[in-house]
C-alpha cells in the first residue's frame, strides 16, 4: 500500500517540473553532460540512459554550446564505444551525435569502417544514416576510397538509401566536385526511380552537376519535360530550373514557357500552383502569357482547402502590383474571400482589392478592414500598409480616407518594422501629393511625441527640417521638435537640432526664434548636439546666404574614400604653395551618414598606371553594348569621366572556342578630328569564354568641345586553337577586324547627376550672371513627361523637390534640374515645357546657371 502513495508523489512532483519549467532539458550543464557520457564505457551497455545521455549532448551543441577540442574528442571517443550495442534508437543517436562532433573532434577518421560496414550491411535502418554521418567526416582525400560505395547506394532499390546517398552527394559537391560528377551517370537512373523523393533529389543533384554549362542544362530541362516526371517535387524543381534559364538566357527557349505553361494541366495542386507562381514571376510577360496562369489561381481562390486559398490570393496579390489589370477579373472570388474565417486569407483578399478595385469602392474596403485589423499579425498589417501606399499613387484624391485610417495604426501598439512601414506610407504621400503635406506632418508630429523607436524619431525629424519650412506655417512645427531636444535621447536630440537649424536657413523671419533655442542647445550634456548647435549657430549668425545654403541644407556631396584618396595625394605631392581644392573630389549623391557604396571599377582603373595619373574618377557610366549579343566578340563600352579627360573601357569577350584573340585593342575615328586618343592599353590574349578590357583614353579638345560621335573598330590577331584543350594548332596569326558600333560622348558623361534639397536657395545665389537661355521645339516627344523625361537624360542632370512628376491634364510644366560637372561646378536648370494648342507640338525654353559661365555656355550649347 505505502507504493501507491509514493507514485503518486512522484506523479505529482513530475508533473510540477514540466508545468515550472516545460523544457526538460532547459537547465543543462555542460560539464556534468561530459561526465554522465563516462556511462557509455560501462559494460554491460544501457541503451535507454545512454540514449538519454546523447540527446542531452546533441541539445547542449544545438544551443550553441562551446564544447572544447579536447572534450570533443573524448567525448567523441566514449560514443564510438556504444557501436557493440545493437539497439535501434540508440544507433541512430550515434550517428547524428558522431555528425555533430566531426567538426570539433580530433580523429574522427577511426570510425570510416564501422560507419562503411553499417552502410554496406543488411539492416535498411542503419544505411541511410550511416551514409550521411561517413559522407560529414569524409575528406576530399579519402573520398575515392567510398566512391564504389556511393555509387551502388545512389541506385539503391530502398528509396532512404537512396536519397541518403543522393542528398550527401549534393553536400559533397562543396568539397570535391570533380568527383560528384563521376556519378552523374547513376545519379541519371535514379531520376527514372518509381520513389518520388529519390527522383525530385536526383534531379536536384544532376542539375548541381551540370549547373555551369548552361547548353547541358537546358538539354536536361528539355529532355525530361518531354518524360513526363512521376514525382511532383521533380517537375516542381524542373518547373524552377526553367524559369531560372528563361530569366538568365540572352535568348531564351520558348518551349520551356511552354512546358510551363503546360503544366497548369497537371494533375497535381502543388505542380499547378508553382507553375502558376513560375508564369506570373517572370519578367517581361504580357497579358496574354498570364492569363491561363491568373485563371488558375482564381479557381484556387475556391478551393476548399484553406492552403491552397492563402497561396493563390497571396500571389495574386503580389502580381497586382505589376500587373493590377490582369488581376481585375478575380475581383468576384476576391470579393468571397473578405468573409473568410482565416484573417490572413482575408487581409490579403482586401489589400488585393484595394490595388485592383475601382475608386468608388476604397471607403467600403477600409471599413471592412478596419473591423479586423487589430486581430492580425503584424506581418499582415505590413501587407495593408503597402496596398494602402499603393493605393494613394494610383488615386491622390484618396488621401483624406487613407491618413485617418494610417494615424490610428500608428498609434497602436506594433513591431518596429510595421511602426516603420506605416512612417514611410505617410511620408510617401507627403511627398507623392501636395495636398496632403499639412495633414501628414501633423500626424507624424504626434508619433515622435511617443515614439519609442529613435530611427524613426529621427527619420521624421529629418523630414520635418526639409518639408515644414515650406508649409504656410512653419512656426507650428517648431514646438514638436524643440520638445526632442529636451526630452530624448542623444541621436534624436542630434536630429532634432539639425532640424531646427534647417527651420532657420530657410525662413529668415523665425531666424532669431531659432537662434535663442540654440543657444539653449549649448548646455547640452552630449558633446555631439554641443558641437552642432555651435555650428549651426555660428553659420545662423554670422555667415552669408550662400554659404548657410551649401553648409546646412545641401551639406557636403562627396564620398569619404574619395576625399581620402584626394588628401593623401595633396600630401604627398609635398607642393601646399596651393591649398587644397574641394573640386577635385568625385561627388556622392549619398548621405554621407549611410555606408558607402563602392565604385565597382575605381580599384581596377587605380591599378593602371596610365591611368592613375589622371587623378580621381569623375563619373562612371552603364555598361553599353557596341555589338550583337550573339555575334562572334561582343564588346560592351564603359565610359570614365576625369578632371580632364575620358577613359573608354572596351570590355571584350571572345565567344570562338577554335580562336585565340592577340593584342586586342580598339581603334577610334573622329570626323570632326576633334578627339584625338592620346594613350591606349590592348589586351596581350585573350582566350575563348574570357572577358578582358582595353582602353583608349581621350583628352578632353581645347576646342571646349563635350560631345561627339566617334566610329570604333576591333583589332586583334587571330591563332587557331584546337576546342577542346585550347592549345594552339600553329604559331602562326593572321589580322583581323571588326566593326563597332559608334561611340557617343554626351553632354551627360561630364556631368553627375547631384538633387539639390533647397533649389531656390541655390538658384538664387548662382545669381544672372552666368545663366543662358533658349527656347526651341522638340520634335523626339509626344507628351510633357517625355519632354522632362528626356531633357533630364541628355543633361545627366537629375530632377530637384520632385518636379519631374507631372499631373494629369496640364499643358505646361517647370522641371528643377541639378547636378555638378566635371572639375566640381554646379549646374542649376530651369526648363519650361509646353503644348502649342495650334498644332500640338512640345516648345521648351531652357535656363541654365553655373558656378562658371563657361560651363552654362557648354551646357546649352550640347542641348541646341
Amino acid at each position: 500500500m505505502s507504493g501507491k502513495p509514493k507514485a503518486q508523489s512522484r506523479m505529482k512532483r513530475d508533473k510540477k517540473d514540466e508545468e515550472s519549467s516545460g523544457n526538460l532539458y532547459a537547465h543543462l550543464d555542460k560539464t556534468s553532460v561530459l561526465q554522465e557520457a563516462r556511462a557509455f564505457n560501462e559494460t554491460p551497455i544501457n541503451a535507454r540512459k545512454c540514449s538519454l545521455i546523447l540527446t542531452k549532448l546533441l541539445y547542449i551543441i544545438q544551443q550553441g554550446e562551446s564544447i572544447g577540442r579536447t572534450e570533443a574528442t573524448e567525448a567523441f571517443f566514449a560514443v564510438t564505444k556504444l557501436w557493440q550495442s545493437k539497439d535501434a534508437n540508440l544507433r541512430r543517436l550515434v550517428y547524428l551525435v558522431v555528425k555533430e562532433l566531426s567538426n570539433i573532434s580530433d580523429d574522427v577518421i577511426i570510425v570510416t569502417s564501422s560507419l562503411t560496414k553499417d552502410m554496406t550491411g543488411r539492416e535498411d535502418v542503419y544505411r541511410p544514416a550511416s551514409i550521411r554521418a561517413l559522407c560529414r567526416i569524409t575528406d576530399t582525400g579519402m573520398l575515392q576510397t567510398i566512391e564504389r560505395y556511393m555509387k551502388q547506394a545512389i541506385v539503391d532499390r530502398n528509396g532512404s538509401v537512396s536519397s541518403a546517398a543522393i542528398v550527401s552527394s549534393t553536400h559533397l559537391m562543396k568539397k570535391s566536385s570533380e568527383v560528384v560528377r563521376r556519378w552523374a551517370n547513376e545519379v541519371q537512373e535514379a531520376v527514372s526511380s518509381d520513389n518520388h523523393m529519390v527522383q525530385y533529389h536526383a534531379l536536384g543533384l544532376l542539375y548541381h552537376i551540370r549547373c555551369n554549362d548552361r547548353l547541358a542544362v537546358n538539354k536536361l530541362v528539355q529532355k525530361f519535360s518531354k518524360n513526363s516526371l512521376r514525382s511532383p517535387y521533380a517537375v516542381c524543381y524542373l518547373i524552377r530550373i526553367a524559369a531560372r534559364c528563361l530569366v538568365e538566357d540572352d535568348q531564351p527557349d520558348s518551349s520551356m514557357f511552354t512546358f510551363i505553361e503546360s503544366s497548369l494541366r497537371h494533375k497535381s495542386e502543388m505542380v499547378v500552383y508553382e507553375a502558376a507562381s513560375a508564369i506570373v514571376s517572370l519578367p517581361h510577360t504580357t497579358s496574354a502569357e498570364l492569363q491561363p496562369a491568373i485563371a488558375v489561381l482564381q479557381l484556387f481562390c475556391s478551393s476548399p482547402k484553406a492552403a491552397l486559398r492563402f497561396a493563390a490570393v497571396r500571389t495574386l496579390n503580389k502580381v497586382a502590383m505589376a500587373h493590377p489589370t490582369a488581376v481585375m477579373s478575380c475581383n468576384v472570388d476576391l470579393e468571397k474571400l473578405i468573409t473568410d474565417s482565416n484573417r490572413s486569407i482575408a487581409t490579403l483578399a482586401i489589400t488585393t482589392l484595394l490595388k485592383t478595385g475601382a475608386e468608388s469602392s476604397v471607403e467600403r474596403l477600409m471599413q471592412q478592414i478596419s473591423g479586423f485589423v487589430n486581430e492580425i499579425s503584424d506581418e499582415f498589417k505590413i501587407v495593408v500598409v503597402d496596398a494602402i501606399r499603393s493605393l494613394c499613387s494610383r488615386y491622390p484624391r484618396k488621401h483624406a480616407v487613407m491618413m485617418p485610417f494610417l494615424a490610428k495604426m500608428l498609434r497602436n501598439d506594433g513591431s518596429f518594422e510595421y511602426k516603420k512601414a506605416i512612417v514611410e506610407t505617410i511620408i510617401a504621400i507627403i511627398e507623392e501629393n501636395p495636398d496632403a503635406k499639412t495633414a501628414g506632418l501633423a500626424h507624424l508630429c504626434e508619433f515622435i511625441e511617443d515614439c519609442e523607436h529613435d530611427n524613426l524619431s529621427t527619420r521624421v525629424l529629418h523630414l520635418l527640417g526639409r518639408e515644414a519650412p515650406k508649409t504656410p506655417n512653419p512656426s507650428s512645427y517648431i514646438r514638436f521638435i524643440y520638445n526632442r531636444v529636451i526630452l530624448e535621447s542623444t541621436k534624436v536630440r542630434a536630429a532634432a537640432v539639425t532640424a531646427l537649424a534647417k527651420f532657420g536657413a530657410q525662413c529668415v523671419d523665425l531666424r532669431k526664434s531659432i537662434q535663442v533655442l540654440l543657444r539653449r542647445c549649448l548646455l547640452d550634456s552630449d558633446d555631439e548636439v554641443r558641437d552642432r548647435a555651435t555650428f549651426y549657430l555660428k553659420m545662423l549668425t554670422e555667415a552669408g546666404e550662400s554659404v548657410i545654403h551649401n553648409f546646412i541644407l545641401d551639406g557636403l556631396q562627396i564620398s569619404p574614400s574619395g576625399l581620402e584618396r584626394a588628401v593623401l595625394d595633396y600630401l604627398k605631392s609635398g607642393n601646399y604653395s596651393a591649398p587644397f581644392d574641394l573640386r577635385i573630389v568625385p561627388v556622392s549623391t549619398q548621405a554621407l551618414s549611410q555606408p558607402e557604396k563602392l565604385e565597382p571599377y575605381a580599384a581596377q582603373l587605380a591599378a593602371i598606371p596610365e591611368i592613375a595619373k589622371l587623378g580621381p574618377v569623375f563619373k562612371s557610366g552603364t555598361r553599353i553594348a557596341l555589338t550583337e549579343s550573339i555575334a562572334e566578340y561582343t564588346v560592351h563600352l564603359i565610359k570614365h569621366t576625369f578632371a580632364n579627360a575620358i577613359v573608354l573601357q572596351f570590355e571584350c569577350k571572345n565567344t570562338m572556342n577554335d580562336q585565340l584573340l592577340l593584342d586586342v585593342s580598339v581603334e577610334l575615328e573622329d570626323p570632326e578630328s576633334e578627339w584625338q586618343p592620346s594613350g591606349s592599353i590592348e589586351i596581350p590574349k585573350l582566350p575563348y569564354g574570357e572577358a578582358q578590357s582595353a582602353y583608349t583614353i581621350l583628352e578632353f579638345p581645347e576646342s571646349g568641345a563635350i560631345s561627339g560621335s566617334l566610329g570604333a573598330i576591333l583589332k586583334f590577331k587571330v591563332m587557331d586553337v584546337d576546342p577542346t584543350s585550347g592549345e594552339p594548332d600553329s604559331e602562326d596569326t593572321y589580322d583581323q577586324t571588326y566593326v563597332l558600333e559608334e561611340v557617343e560622348i554626351a553632354v551627360s558623361d561630364s556631368i553627375q547627376a547631384v538633387s539639390k534639397s533647397s533649389f531656390a536657395s541655390a538658384w538664387e545665389a548662382l545669381g544672372e550672371d552666368s545663366a543662358r537661355e533658349e527656347t526651341f521645339q522638340l520634335s523626339t516627344v509626344d507628351t510633357i513627361p517625355e519632354a522632362v523625361k528626356k531633357i533630364a537624360e541628355i543633361l545627366g542632370l537629375s530632377p530637384c523637390e520632385r518636379s519631374d512628376r507631372v499631373g494629369e491634364g496640364k499643358t505646361q510644366h517647370t522641371v528643377l534640374l541639378s547636378g555638378i560637372f566635371r572639375g566640381g561646378y554646379d549646374v542649376l536648370s530651369k526648363a519650361t515645357v509646353a503644348i502649342d494648342p495650334s498644332d500640338n507640338s512640345i516648345n521648351m525654353n531652357i535656363i541654365i546657371r553655373s558656378t562658371e559661365p563657361l560651363v552654362s555656355d557648354l551646357v546649352i550649347s550640347a542641348v541646341v
